[in-house]
């Protein structure tokens, strides 16, 4: 197997509660999503490449204009504050930044053992709300469950790639000091602990989820 099928949406998401842990804004928001993608990127599950987020202007809501910054492999919150600044809508003065998405490139590993990269493997969100800070972590691939999409038991994939993504999991846990709470279902699994879930298993197989990939 080497291409991926991505879902359409989450096959498993997590996410932290951070009020104990940084103040609330922007900056503590972008110096947050650098320790997490430092994290991920030691486990090879995150190369940063780019931030993007939707602009918003209190009392109004969203303003429909997305923003979307590179990056070369990791997050400096100093540089990315002031590109962030200098990228504000001039027609919006008072347009504040909305959930930072980071995003980029992981690896992988297949049956044999070899080596693969792929685009967005997890999705790392920050979000610099006023009030508090909060974070979410997202899969959107078949490798970190027992079964792929097609419902299919894969034991090697499954085996080279579940516990790089538990345990880059546990070690935020521990770097956030509190526990990720699963995120809602989706039509493609959910999160049980540091893994997805295991779903409804006839005659050794999973279920067929490839009408709506």
């Amino acid at each position: 197997m080497a291409m991926l099928m991505r879902a359409p949406e989450e096959c498993a998401s997590w996410g932290w509660d951070l009020g104990h842990f940084a103040l609330p804004g922007l900056t503590s928001a972008l110096s947050t999503a650098a320790r997490m993608s430092v994290l991920l990127g030691d486990h090879g599950l995150l190369e940063p490449r780019r931030v993007e987020w939707l602009w918003f202007v209190y009392g109004v809501g969203g303003i429909g204009i997305k923003t979307t910054l590179p990056v070369m492999g990791r997050l400096d919150p100093v540089d990315l504050a002031q590109r962030i600044e200098r990228s504000r809508p001039s027609g919006y003065p008072d347009s504040q930044v909305g959930n930072l998405t980071v995003s980029g490139r992981g690896t992988w590993f297949d049956a044999e053992g070899e080596e693969r990269h792929e685009q967005d493997l997890v999705v790392l969100s920050v979000d610099p709300d006023e009030r508090y800070l909060s974070a979410d972590l997202a899969i959107f691939h078949d490798i970190w469950g027992r079964f792929d999409f097609r419902g299919f038991p894969h034991p090697e994939i499954y085996k080279r790639n579940a516990p790089r993504l538990a345990a880059a999991l546990g070690e935020l846990d521990a770097l956030l000091g509190t526990t990720a709470v699963a995120g809602d279902a989706t039509y493609f699994g959910r999160a049980e602990g540091y893994g997805i879930e295991m779903p409804d298993v006839i005659d050794g197989r999973g279920p067929d989820l490839t009408d709506r990939l």
